[in-house]
């Protein structure tokens, strides 16, 4: 078991990484050469340019910063990080990532109070106890161990000190929550009434759409909401299963890469043409002319991408059952969204759709009825994934536990006897092993949610913290509790009477915060720390930009800063908000731990969020119900826990003021849920109709159909961005006449995508004052590849434009000063 020894050497350690991650990033986050790196968000926006290109022609000035002034601002980034308000935040990053900082914001709200209360009350009981004393001889104990209630004698007047604290802490954190939950559920309300017209306000997903023996799956659809959905009904969008097409789009996309480089190559030395050999790797081969070769090589890649488009349009079994349907009003996708379309329960169900950017293409094409097959199978991998991990976790904290592991094996005792290597070992090498074990798991966990089904990004993530919270529930809090008791005190249990052993249990279970408080200085100072030095994305760019990167396209890609991981970022806040609930009466001496980890980590994640992390799509903090419900799932743990602990101590007259209390957090949480999550489920019809009449009072003439016709389009439609565009005006008329057409191309800023015609529903009215006007039809025909093509792939939004036959590099970097100019003006070098 650690002592305070080596709790100090671990915080030392620690502190020392720390700061040598924040002096790091001090130095290198002013370098113009890393400024991609550091400050990607404001490049994204378009606020920043590079500060490589500067008034001077001074070499080293474009790759290291000469400014020795600047040197000097070690820690001004955290009052920088300060300045742009919460609403501020909202506008910048969406709510989303606002949300994810009121989490932090919360744990130092519930734990500030708590934390001077429990200090101040509780320790003084535990000192005062006494009880380990006469147990040292038995059980390994340290000086930590003093201030936990495993100290107070059986049968002690003293635990009715850590009932009352208890209640108070049980209140203080249903209060806040409450506060929180009314706080953010107003925020999201807000937020989507504030949003501009969106398609996914609009649109609903249709799946499990019934096989008609001599109707399509878009025919089907077009009749059943013209039915049952009559003056709401808009069109509709059928989804078709386009995943080869995707890879076929990747391929594409790196062959014409190679060109745009060779291209730029040549332009830059005229003089030369770029060769290349056209065997393995290009090491052997005959020598051909690049430029010439890969054009060639796109022609014929064109082809087979146009074969394959017309494979998916043309195929019945690529046509999935499912439709993207939209209305037009909000109010008629709310009714749709959240009301049984049919008799049949397992038929037509809808739900609202994702944003377009939130949309997982892929998932899309799995047949509705493999799901469920697919979820059961998800879960017993889930759970064979947490048992077996037991088995590194149970190693893991055997290396915690030294004292113990001398006993049962004396032969490792020269090994360890070294007090630096001691201490090492015990303060810092467990929680640095277990942290190893722990960042391959969100990667893996989150394939496992793919192939479960869900289709949209949000969702994915949301499940996926999910099984990684579970995971850390079960091996890293609860695991690590059993393991490391069993490990610890095996000699205890071989050496006393059958008795003893639920007083040693007892005694021992509050004695693991020492192994949590380790694994917070680990994972929640340095491993923080190390966030915002971000190391690895840094190497990786320079790795890109030497060997990879030879477009400026390819230089964006690289620079590419991602989003925050909420998959792993939001359950490791909620196993902080565990390990600070459950210990707050147990051990109290580890609050002050948790206390750095939120005020440091919302420093370092505010910062990250302005300046670094890009959200690829916007959920509205759909998440926030399920961290709140975590919350009180700790909450409970600890009530039953210090139940537990109570009974062990043979304080049977006070144990049973504490069964009041689950059932009342269980009823603050019913209520809570009845109260409140309809916000983050449904959306009322009220506010759908309120903002309908905005609409329609300041955009009357909005033409909403032309609006939603492409917004969940495949990007198998998006393949060409110019064709042959015929228009032809037809009077409306049963039998409409077309006039002489008119041929011209589409520029690539004005053209509509090639699809399939989208079926549609006007209203009779529209009808009766349109029916002299004409209107223009445009009949699209897909021959041979134009010159200019379009494909993007299912990865959000991103959407690549080549030119075969033509190359231009457009230089964005032009002759900049080193400033930032955002909107808000944080940065200034």
């Amino acid at each position: 078991m650690a002592s305070l020894e080596d709790i100090g050497v671990s915080a030392l350690i620690n502190i020392i990484s720390a700061f040598a991650f924040l002096l790091a990033f001090a130095l290198l986050r002013i370098q113009p050469i890393n400024d991609r790196v550091y400050f990607p968000k404001w490049y994204i926006n378009g606020a920043r340019a590079s500060p490589r290109h500067r008034g001077n022609n001074n070499f080293v000035g474009k790759f290291v910063n000469l400014n020795f002034s600047t040197y000097f601002s070690f820690l001004n980034w955290m009052p920088q990080a300060l300045k742009m308000k919460e609403n501020e935040i909202i506008e910048h990053a969406g709510l989303d990532s606002a949300v994810f900082l009121r989490i932090y914001i919360l744990g130092l709200k519930i734990f500030g109070p708590i934390t001077i209360a429990a200090l101040l009350l509780l320790v003084p009981v535990n000192v005062s106890g006494g009880t380990l004393f006469f147990l040292s001889k038995e059980l390994v104990v340290s000086d930590i161990d003093k201030l936990s209630i495993s100290n107070v004698q059986p049968k002690s007047l003293k635990f009715f000190a850590h009932i009352s604290m208890m209640y108070a802490f049980t209140f203080w954190i249903c209060y806040m929550l409450y506060k929180e939950y009314d706080t953010v559920s107003s925020m999201r309300l807000n937020f989507m009434a504030s949003k501009r017209r969106r398609a996914e306000q609009f649109t609903v997903l249709a799946r499990n759409v019934p096989h008609g023996s001599s109707h399509s799956v878009s025919d089907n659809v077009d009749k059943f909401f013209n039915k049952n959905h009559p003056g709401h009904y808009l069109c509709h969008q059928v989804v078709y299963n386009a995943n080869k097409f995707g890879r076929l789009v990747r391929r594409r996309h790196r062959l014409q890469n190679w060109l745009d480089y060779n291209q730029l190559k040549y332009e830059r030395n005229p003089e030369k043409r770029p060769t290349l050999k056209t065997g393995f790797l290009g090491l052997w081969g005959k020598k051909v002319d690049s430029i010439e070769y890969y054009t060639q090589q796109i022609k014929e890649f064109d082809l087979r991408l146009t074969m394959e488009r017309q494979k998916v349009l043309k195929d019945p079994k690529c046509i999935m059952p499912a439709a993207f349907v939209s209305f037009n009003s909000r109010w008629g996708a709310a009714v749709c969204a959240q009301t049984q379309q049919s008799k049949n329960p397992t038929l037509w169900l809808t739900n609202w759709a994702p944003e377009p950017r939130d949309v997982y293409w892929k998932n899309l094409a799995i047949p509705f009825v493999s799901l469920s097959i697919r979820k059961l199978v998800i879960s017993l991998l889930v759970f064979a994934l947490v048992f077996f991990y037991m088995i590194p976790i149970a190693f893991v904290q055997s290396l915690a536990n030294l004292e113990g592991l001398e006993r049962v094996a004396p032969f490792l005792r020269p090994v360890i006897e070294l007090e630096f290597i001691k201490s090492f070992l015990q303060g810092f090498l467990p929680g640095l092993a277990l942290k190893i074990f722990l960042y391959i798991l969100p990667s893996v966990l989150m394939v496992m949610s793919k192939i479960e089904g869900h289709v949209a990004f949000s969702v994915l993530e949301r499940r996926t913290a999910a099984k990684y919270y579970y995971f850390m529930l079960v091996n890293v809090f609860l695991g690590s509790i059993v393991t490391g008791t069993a490990i610890e005190q095996l000699h205890s249990f071989l050496h006393q009477s059958p008795t003893e052993i639920p007083r040693t249990i007892g005694v021992s279970i509050p004695m693991k915060a020492t192994f949590f408080i380790t694994y917070i200085m680990i994972d929640g100072w340095a491993g923080i720390a190390a966030e915002i030095l971000r190391l690895k994305p840094l190497v990786i760019y320079h790795l890109k930009n030497m060997f990879i990167v030879k477009t400026e396209r390819d230089r964006e890609k690289a620079m590419d800063p991602g989003s925050v991981d909420f998959p792993e970022t939001i359950p490791s806040l909620q196993l902080y908000f565990l390990m600070g609930i459950v210990y707050a009466v147990v051990t109290p001496i580890l609050l002050p731990f948790i206390l750095v980890f939120f005020a440091f980590a919302y420093f370092v994640y505010r910062h990250q969020i302005i300046n670094v992390y890009n959200q690829q799509y916007e959920s509205a903090a759909a998440f926030w119900p399920h961290v709140h419900s975590r919350i009180i799932a700790s909450l409970l743990i600890s009530q039953l826990l210090l139940l537990g602990l109570l009974s062990t101590k043979k304080a049977a007259n006070s144990t049973p003021l504490l069964v009041a209390l689950p059932i009342l957090t269980l009823t603050f949480q019913k209520y809570c849920k009845s109260r409140f999550e309809p916000a983050f489920r449904e959306y009322p019809l009220e506010e759908a109709i309120e903002k309908d009449t905005q609409d329609k009072a300041s955009e009357p003439e909005i033409n909403l159909k032309a609006f939603l016709a492409d917004a969940y389009l495949h990007p198998i439609f998006r393949s060409f961005e110019e064709v042959e565009l015929t228009e032809v005006k037809v009077e409306k008329s049963p039998d409409p006449v077309p006039s002489q057409p008119e041929t011209e191309p589409v520029s690539p800023t004005h053209s509509h995508s090639p699809s399939p015609s989208h079926h549609s529903h006007e209203h009779e009215q529209e009808q009766e004052h349109e029916h002299e006007e004409t209107t223009t039809v445009q009949h699209y025909e897909v021959g041979p590849p134009a010159n200019v093509y379009q494909y993007g792939y299912a990865y959000h939004e991103n959407i690549f434009h080549y030119n075969v036959n033509s190359y231009q590099e457009t230089q964005h970097d032009a002759q900049h000063d080193y400033i930032v100019e955002s909107p808000h003006s944080y940065y200034h070098y």
